[in-house]
């Protein structure tokens, strides 16, 4: 076989290669669901949810899988220098509205920093970001939300949910408690959990 033809089949054979990984990525991606809804019931590893559709999703959560707390917070508890993470659209203000506002920890700063589109609203975005500035305005307090390589500026609407991440635990997943789930989706409406946030005293986990 001539070099030429050898430099010819590595090359067929490195885009089979390529096009194949392209593949399994993409299918992993579509694979990758978010459920919100709620708590059914709790038995062993295998909790049982009833989405906001109304349908039953069966939620096999890995071991190990640490589960978060959302509580509920308000505008006065974001500060400077709180890392937030705000979904919002446009408005006739010329600047976004936020929709929910989640108030990260300081252990996980940085989570997701960046500005990308957000499709549970149209023309939606989401921004992970520390809180640069804060102040008052009449359609609300605006928020100066600075992340690498840029900046919004969104306002904080009357009726916006806010909530807080806190520490929780297993015990928390009781029968009647709201709940967002992210993981693997499978056939028949199952899930595997990588990532649990539940409702602590009636507070509504985020879309």
């Amino acid at each position: 076989m001539n070099s030429s033809l050898v430099l010819k089949v590595a090359a067929s054979l490195a885009a089979g290669t390529f096009a194949m990984l392209a593949i399994m990525q993409s299918a992993g991606a579509a694979d990758r669901v978010r459920i919100s809804g709620t708590i059914e019931s709790l038995n062993g590893d295998t909790l049982m949810v009833k989405s906001l559709d109304g349908k039953e999703i069966m939620v096999m959560m890995k071991p190990g899988l640490n589960v978060m707390g959302i509580k509920n917070a308000s505008v006065a508890d974001i500060k400077p220098g709180d890392f937030v993470g705000v979904g919002s659209q446009p408005t006739q203000s010329g600047i976004n509205g936020a929709v929910q506002v989640v108030i990260f920890p300081a252990s996980m700063k940085g989570t997701g920093e960046g500005d990308r589109a957000w499709s549970v609203r149209p023309n939606g975005s989401m921004t992970n970001a520390t809180v640069a500035d804060a102040v008052k305005d009449v359609n609300g307090p605006v928020l100066t939300l600075a992340y690498q390589g840029g900046q919004r500026k969104i306002s904080i609407p009357d009726g916006t949910t806010i909530v807080a991440l806190s520490p929780a635990t297993r015990d928390d997943l009781k029968a009647g408690a709201g709940v967002s789930v992210q993981g693997q989706g499978g056939d028949d409406n199952m899930v595997t959990a990588d990532a649990v946030r539940v409702g602590i005293a009636g507070a509504t986990p985020p879309k």
